[in-house]
């Protein structure tokens, strides 16, 4: 567990039951929770123990007990002296229950890491009771970064964090979109804190539920229209699209940041380069996605240059190639890949109509530089 436990610091008894040499039927008994003369905090805090004993037949029971706790031993162990490594065990088991959460978030030992996990985790009622503690959050950042990137967040609770960070000059180094977020949060008015979700709370969820319903986590939004050839939304993704488009520049980017494919294949197009720069930087985003970017010649060169600059594609041949053949990559970003094409390739490009002059001219150097004409 994590912090770990001091053992020694137990009463004798508790001591005892932990000894691997104390009898079976003492050692399961306690595994249980059931430890007479022990306080419910050491109670509890001997059977956490005991779930990483050694010996499986006591950490199975012991596991299992962790799983239900009976209501008067929870209640009467949650005080000042349960070990935080305890509390680190046991609150992941009671993100449901926002009365027990509750109560565990107020314990001063609580450990920052705990709040961190549980912040990753959480549904929407607990978010918004773990956000509530500001002094907390700008003790401990990582705790602002999973509210951030935890999709049951409320938006405007989300954004508020955020900005509590930004206003107090603190760099959420695990939000990938952070500068373009930060920048976003600088123009807008951020909603104080309500019982009722905000229009954009409610905006954010219900395009969430739609892509979910819609199932199409792989499937660009976009196909080529037969008679002009021009790209244009697929109409299943007309709902999505409309809702994305009514919201904030600041509400784009988290939604780049923990939506899905879909909702990232609308926002990486999007007219203003800030928010379709942060799309791509999205931690959710997958290879294939990238692939598909990297060949879209209706984004923006920003985008472009992020894909090449991300250390996450340095390996993708297939990203390279599509970069070196995309007319709107930066030049010297495209006559930069040209050397790490296969010769095929290269050669394929210096007699190819698809590609600007440029570009065929590189790779015709490219090839009389190997002296092969």
């Amino acid at each position: 567990m994590q912090p770990a436990v001091d053992t020694t610091k137990l009463p004798a008894q508790a001591q005892r039951v932990l000894d691997p040499k104390a009898p079976g039927p003492l050692r399961q008994m306690a595994a249980r929770g059931i430890a007479p003369g022990l306080k419910p905090a050491e109670a509890l805090t001997v059977v956490a123990v005991l779930a990483e004993s050694s010996d499986s037949a006591v950490a199975k029971i012991a596991n299992e007990t962790l799983g239900k706790l009976p209501a008067p031993l929870l209640q009467g162990a949650l005080n000042p002296e349960l070990p935080a490594g305890v509390i680190d065990v046991i609150a992941l088991s009671y993100l449901g229950d926002l009365t027990t959460m509750e109560k565990i978030l107020s314990l001063p030992q609580i450990a920052p890491d705990t709040v961190v996990s549980i912040a990753s985790k959480c549904g929407e009622a607990l978010a918004e009771l773990v956000a509530t503690n500001e002094e907390r959050l700008l003790a401990n950042p990582a705790i602002i970064e999973k509210l951030y990137l935890n999709k049951h967040t409320r938006m405007s609770t989300a954004n508020r964090a955020l900005e509590l960070a930004v206003r107090n000059k603190i760099v959420i180094e695990g939000i990938p979109a952070y500068e373009e977020a930060a920048a976003a949060l600088a123009q807008e008015l951020i909603p104080e804190p309500s019982e009722e979700p905000t229009f954009g709370d409610m905006l954010f969820k219900e395009t969430i539920e739609i892509v979910e319903k819609l199932g199409a986590e792989a499937e660009d939004t976009h196909e080529t229209d037969e008679e002009t050839g021009q790209d244009k939304l697929k109409d299943k993704f007309i709902p999505v699209h409309a809702r994305i488009q009514d919201m904030s520049m600041a509400e784009k980017i988290r939604t780049a940041m923990v939506g899905n494919a879909s909702e990232r294949a609308i926002l990486v197009r999007d007219s203003n380069k800030t928010v379709a720069r942060a799309a791509v930087k999205s931690p959710q985003i997958q290879e294939n996605e990238a692939v598909r970017i990297s060949a879209m010649r209706n984004v923006s060169d920003d985008v472009l240059s992020e894909i090449f600059r991300s250390p996450k594609w340095k390996s993708s041949y297939q990203i390279k190639l599509n970069l070196v053949q995309n007319p709107r990559t930066p030049m010297h970003i495209a006559t930069k890949l040209i050397p790490y094409l296969f010769e095929h390739d290269v050669k394929a490009l210096a007699k190819s109509k698809n590609v600007t002059g440029p570009i065929a001219t590189a790779a015709k150097q490219q090839l009389q530089r190997k002296g092969k004409n």
